[in-house]
């Protein structure tokens, strides 16, 4: 393709987009309808109830680009926790729909008797189909986060009292075995036991074991927030609290990014002294991750919220800084999306990673409307990015012939079209809160109006 006829279907795409953004920032109910009937229809419709396993329990993992079933199953407590909370989820809102609350209740059975161990307490990280353990027996702060997080949501959903006691059982079993009394926050990595695993000295430079992350962290708040919710404890208040904190105010950079990786103590780990060839190297511990930064944005605002915290002026300033450095540094100008990795080396920022993933997009798109409607007037026309992010998404990530979300941008990756919908790490949870909360919020900023 010539370079005339390059600029001029680059053109059309942006005058297409330009004509739908104008319609669609006078019709936010009509978007919300939009995105609702993708909820439903592309999403909600291609997981539930299908991923119900319906022989041993639990979620099925894996599906191909076309939505059938992989032959490898393994659970993940993470995933699992998240089906779990999904099905919660859509059964508040679709109440109607009766397998959303069946596949919640069919989830909790397999987290109570499958997921966690009955002898030591806590959940495992991974079990094979059947439920039984299988791999490395570490267990991770990370992993039972997102157990506390979905159970929560069940007892928010339907009341049932045991699913509140299962939710005491796990934060009590989380905050007794790996909160860190003298340094705050909690350990990542867990003996089966749930002694916190100290990083020996021969580990490979590679490994991020024994260090404290910001990825458990905000999870851990993100956990808490939902269980306070529903059990405004004043233990969890005080973990809530200190959560909240030290994210915003140690793991959040002067420049408004997440540092990745910390040592027991929440000294940064960082490589920036290195060459470039070990920058990236390690670039797995040490980058910019604009997906988990736009994502922390949302999570420090609602932790605040939940905290009752009126007039929280300096979280919104860190959670607009951190969508803000997002923008500016990690935003594709061209096409809309935000690039998955960035590096400060010493000679100056760069894109280390442009590919764009989905739950970046997913997260992308929740922040980026809250900060339209907290800061409509701003520079940063917070409201037409999340429109040309939404075109980006419905041109790139969507798959409407086969459903769901493609795992990557087919801009950058248009093998992925052909990659499976689902694994241990790719379930449904990114999107479909997203979605959820931006129909939402799209109807509340479109009644504002009138």
């Amino acid at each position: 393709m010539n370079q005339a006829l390059s600029f001029l279907v680059l053109a059309s795409f942006f005058l297409i987009s330009c004509e739908k953004n104008i319609e669609r920032d006078h019709s936010k109910e009509n978007l919300a309808d939009e995105m609702e009937h993708h909820l439903k229809t592309e999403v909600l419709d291609k997981w539930y109830p299908q991923a119900m396993d319906t022989i041993d329990g639990g979620f099925l993992s894996n599906f191909t680009y076309d939505f059938q079933p992989g032959e490898k199953q393994e659970k993940m407590i993470v995933t699992q926790s998240r089906h779990v909370w999904t099905n919660a989820k859509a059964s508040k809102k679709y109440p109607a729909i009766d397998y959303y609350k069946e596949g919640a209740a069919h989830g909790f059975d397999f987290l109570k008797n499958k997921m966690w161990d009955a002898e030591n307490g806590g959940f495992y990280w991974l079990v094979d189909k059947q439920g039984n353990p299988i791999g490395n027996p570490m267990k991770t702060a990370y992993g039972n986060a997102f157990g506390i997080f979905a159970l929560a949501a069940y007892y928010d959903a339907f009341g049932d009292s045991a699913s509140l006691e299962f939710a005491k059982d796990a934060f009590y079993w989380l905050d007794q075995h790996a909160h860190d009394s003298i340094n705050g926050g909690y350990f990542q990595h867990l003996e089966p036991d749930g002694k916190p695993i100290v990083r020996p000295d021969d580990t490979s430079s590679l490994s991020d074991l024994g260090y404290k992350d910001q990825n458990s962290s905000i999870h851990i708040l993100e956990a808490f927030t939902e269980l306070y919710h529903v059990w405004p404890d004043p233990l969890l208040n005080e973990r809530l609290e200190e959560m909240l904190l030290l994210i915003r105010d140690q793991i959040v950079t002067d420049k408004g990014y997440l540092t990745l990786f910390l040592y027991p103590d929440w000294t940064p780990l960082t490589f920036v002294d290195s060459t470039d060839e070990v920058i990236l190297e390690h670039h797995n511990l040490d980058h910019v991750s604009f997906g988990h930064d736009v994502e922390t944005g949302f999570l420090l605002i609602e932790a605040s919220e939940t905290l009752g915290w009126d007039n929280d002026k300096t979280t919104h300033q860190i959670a607009k800084k951190m969508i803000d450095h997002a923008l500016e540094k990690g935003w594709d100008a061209e096409v809309g999306g935000f690039y998955d990795e960035g590096y400060y080396f010493k000679d100056g920022f760069r894109i280390t990673h442009d590919t764009k993933n989905w739950w970046a997009q997913a997260e992308g798109m929740n922040a980026l409307l809250l900060m339209a409607e907290l800061y409509p007037e701003d520079p940063n026309d917070y409201y037409q990015k999340f429109l040309v992010l939404w075109e980006y998404t419905d041109s790139y990530l969507i798959d409407h012939e086969n459903g769901d979300w493609y795992s990557g941008g087919l801009d950058k990756q248009p093998e992925l079209k052909t990659v499976g919908k689902g694994n241990i790490w790719k379930g449904i949870y990114h999107h479909y809160r997203s979605l959820d909360h931006c129909i939402d919020r799209l109807r509340e900023m479109d009644g504002q109006l009138d």
